[in-house]
């Protein structure tokens, strides 16, 4: 199963947290668990679309037969 990855290459934390179908709040515990990378510029927190697509692959991995 393929997962299409965003166009751009960095997510704010509510759009990465939309692409997952998670609540922010669980973005942010991915993140502190080292599930999840993000990476700042300036003062922005933004998460690499190549990430959320990962994460789901894994996820997929996890529960492929």
């Amino acid at each position: 199963m393929e997962t299409q990855v965003s166009p751009r290459g960095l997510l704010s934390f509510v759009e990465a947290a939309a692409y997952l179908g998670i609540h922010r709040s669980k973005l942010y515990g991915l993140i502190a668990e080292g599930e999840l990378r993000s990476v700042h510029i300036g003062t922005r927190h933004l998460v690499p679309a190549q990430e959320c697509h990962q994460y789901v692959q894994r996820l997929l991995d996890a529960v492929a037969p």
